[in-house]
Formats: C-alpha cells, sequence, structure tokens
C-alpha cells in the first residue's frame, strides 16, 4: 500500500512533534508532505532540520485548507499513491491507525472516507464533535464493545477532516476540495459530493487519533461565521436541487433573521442573518458554476488544475 500522508501547516511548532513523531511511529509506513500556508513561526526551519523526511512544499501566500490539500492530492494522483491520508497540524495518530485505515478501505470499498475514533488532545475522552456525530455518549461505551482491526466501519453522516484516508480511486470520481470554501466548510462540502458520488463515510474503533481542539473559545463572531459557512454548505449540497438549496439556505437565513427580530428580540443577530443571506445570494453565480462541476463524475475537479 502506497499512502501520502497530507498535512497543511500554519505555524505548525506547538504541535510538530506530536503530529510528525507519530507518524515516524507507525506500523505502515508512508510519504509525509507538508504544505505549509506561510508561516510566520519556525515551522519550515524546524521541519529541515529534524524532520529531513518530510516533503515540504512552501507556499508564499496561505492558500487555505482546501486549495493547499489539494496541492498534495495532485501530488497522489501523478505518482500513483493508493491512498491519501489528510492529518490536522493539530492531531496525531496511534502507530495502527494507517495500516487499519488502509486495509479497510481496501476490504470495504463503499467508503470514500475512512476515519479513526477522535479523541481530545489528552486522550483520556471522545472528542465532542465527534461523539455527537458518531451519537456516542462516553469512550467507554466505544470500548466496552469488542472490535478488531478487522471489524467492519461504522457509518457516520460526517466526520471533520483531521484524520481522512481516501482512496486515490475515489480522488479521481469526487475530486478535490472545492474553491467556493477558503477555511472551514470545505469537508462539509466534500462529505455531501461523496454521498451523491455513492460513497460512503465511515470511521473503525479499533484506532484512535488524538485532536487538540477543545480548548478553542467561540465568540457570538465565530458562531456567526460557522453560520454563514453552514449556509453556504447547503446552497453548494448537490444532493438537493438548486430551488431547495436555495431554500435551505438563503431563505433559511431571512427566517433566522426574523425569528431574531421577532420572537428573540435580538436585532443585532437578526442583522447579521440579513448580511449572510445578502452574502449568499452575491455568490450564486460561483455556486451555480460549481454545482455544476460537481455533478459531473470521473474528472479530479481542482486536483489537475485549480480554477
Amino acid at each position: 500500500m502506497k499512502i501520502l500522508v497530507i498535512i497543511v501547516s500554519y505555524n505548525f511548532e506547538r504541535w510538530m512533534d506530536r503530529c510528525l513523531g507519530s507518524l515516524r511511529l507507525s506500523e505502515q509506513p508512508a510519504d509525509v508532505m507538508v504544505i505549509d500556508n506561510a508561516s510566520q513561526d519556525h515551522t519550515v526551519q524546524l521541519i529541515r532540520e529534524h524532520y529531513p523526511e518530510v516533503r515540504l512544499i512552501q507556499s508564499p501566500e496561505n492558500l487555505g485548507f482546501g486549495r493547499a490539500n489539494n496541492l498534495g492530492m495532485k501530488v497522489a494522483l501523478a505518482e500513483g499513491y493508493d491512498y491519501v491520508f489528510l492529518l490536522n497540524q493539530d492531531a496525531w495518530i496511534d502507530r495502527n491507525t494507517l495500516g487499519t485505515l488502509a486495509s479497510l478501505c481496501a476490504s470495504h470499498p463503499q467508503y470514500g472516507i475512512l476515519s479513526p475514533t477522535h479523541l481530545t488532545g489528552s486522550g483520556n475522552r471522545l472528542e465532542h464533535g465527534f461523539a455527537c456525530y458518531a451519537r456516542l455518549n462516553s469512550l467507554e461505551e466505544l470500548t466496552s464493545v469488542p472490535c478488531t482491526a478487522q471489524t467492519p466501519p461504522v457509518d457516520l453522516p460526517f466526520v471533520n477532516a483531521a484524520f481522512w484516508m481516501i482512496p486515490v480511486s475515489v480522488l479521481r470520481r469526487v475530486g478535490g476540495f472545492c474553491p467556493l470554501f477558503y477555511h472551514y466548510g470545505e469537508d462539509v462540502d466534500y462529505v455531501n459530493r461523496l454521498r451523491r458520488h455513492g460513497y460512503r463515510a465511515g470511521y473503525t474503533p479499533a484506532v484512535f487519533g488524538c485532536h487538540d481542539r477543545e480548548h478553542r473559545q467561540t465568540d457570538h463572531k465565530t458562531w456567526l461565521r460557522s453560520e454563514r459557512i453552514y449556509l453556504l454548505t447547503e446552497y453548494a449540497n448537490i444532493n438537493r436541487s438548486f430551488p431547495r438549496a436555495f431554500a435551505y439556505s438563503v431563505l433559511a437565513s431571512l427566517k433566522k433573521s426574523a425569528q431574531s427580530f421577532w420572537t428573540k428580540k435580538d436585532a443585532r443577530t437578526g442583522l447579521s442573518y440579513i448580511r449572510i443571506a445578502c452574502q449568499l445570494l452575491g455568490c450564486t453565480g460561483k455556486v451555480l458554476r460549481y454545482r455544476r462541476i460537481n455533478l459531473q463524475p470521473e474528472t479530479p475537479h481542482y486536483i489537475a488544475t485549480e480554477s
């Protein structure tokens, strides 16, 4: 199995040793590529000095998560890799993760994405978002059920792209990340497209990855940004007709605005949702274009050439 691990970095120093160190300990050999999005710390220098086995691509600008990953996917297609494994810079894996995921992909080709179980950075409990997607209450609930590396994967409605094993055959059919999304939302859009092309997403309880994100702070501005991105993913969702996608995004934002004004008496949020609706309308041309592109199978959209 020929696996390319792709890590998009920006100020990677804090997590570098845990992330790249875990790959050095992997029982399944893999090539590692870091695409650096113009870090402002010592990321590039440290990789060159301490991790000479890593293939480093330096971008002179911050390309965002999706476009940077697409550079790695382009290499995987050109150089005959079997799988790509997308790994967040603030995440690390156990020694069996790569081999187990690749073997499960080979034996269960209906899965376009497979992920390990997501733990917090401390490794002692389930990462909150993953627990919600998997409908799990605790790590004990998961580990109490016998599981081996041969146990079939468990379906998920969605799993974030902190740890994604993707067969290259899936990249050829579904493509890479859509340029409509700069940072955040691209993984939701990708899972939507994956399902349109007949694939499933899932995870295995047999292996684990740790994601150091539990200390992130959220405020009203961050929450509104997440709302805007969510509504944009609904607008671009090719599993809905365009009129339904319009209703689930633009009209939904106007409905939320009305609820904020009249039910919650929150004029600030109501105005924010009106702005979101205007932003969505403003990118309608791009949304329509990318919806057309993403409905076409068997071409490596956004990988062979960025548009």
